[in-house]
């Protein structure tokens, strides 16, 4: 997945008047696009603009990432973090490890990442850690998951981000009409609306981007 919901004509026009991408994440675009299963889950130019803003306006300590694939999003968050900060991402796929870390390395930024290589929900526990920022970008019907898992690690006034809570735009269907991860999505969309202790905002880019603050325990 993702499809383009904002027209191709916006989105080209967004990019435009975007900061080109670096040298580093056009060939880690480019070659995840010519050698990867499923390159549109890369975060790409917009997106990837977005998510290192957002660390730049952090300047986080910690960084939890929960979904590296090729390591273009943690390079744009790690980009952002506080002087001496350190970013932990977390994928299932050791295919990818190290073509991740080479981009890492190119960046200039490996020193400032660890990479886990194995399941999300049994990594997390084993990280003795304080999250100023999460990003989670896995498997959608484990969201609610991961954020139970992360909510007593992230402090107040700390924040989470979530990828593709639009789903292809999925989430708007009648539920019988929804795929099952569309499903969950909504679900995890519903779960932070009722959660009284946190604060967030749906940005309709991409697929969806959730950005949520943490405002009590």
């Amino acid at each position: 997945m993702t499809i383009q919901l904002l027209s191709k004509a916006l989105n080209d026009y967004a990019e435009q008047f975007t900061t080109p991408e670096s040298q580093v994440l056009t060939k880690l675009n480019r070659e995840t696009n010519i050698k990867v299963e499923l390159p549109v889950m890369l975060s790409g130019h917009l997106q990837g603009a977005i998510l290192r803003f957002i660390s730049y306006m952090i300047r986080p300590k910690r960084v939890l990432e929960i979904g590296t694939y090729t390591g273009y999003s943690a390079i744009c968050l790690a980009q952002g973090l506080a002087d001496e900060g350190h970013l932990h991402t977390i994928d299932i796929n050791e295919e990818l490890e190290d073509m991740a870390f080479r981009y890492f390395c190119e960046a200039g930024v490996d020193s400032k990442i660890t990479q886990h290589i194995g399941k999300a929900a049994e990594i997390i526990p084993t990280l003795n850690e304080t999250f100023d920022l999460v990003f989670i970008d896995a498997d959608k019907q484990n969201y609610h998951l991961y954020y139970d898992l992360i909510f007593d690690k992230v402090p107040v006034g700390g924040f989470i981000l979530a990828d593709n809570v639009l789903y292809d735009g999925e989430v708007i269907l009648p539920h019988d009409e929804q795929g099952k991860n569309a499903r969950a999505i909504h679900a995890f969309n519903e779960k932070l609306r009722n959660d009284t202790r946190v604060e967030q905002v749906l940005l309709p880019v991409r697929d969806g981007i959730m950005i949520v603050r943490k405002i009590n325990g």
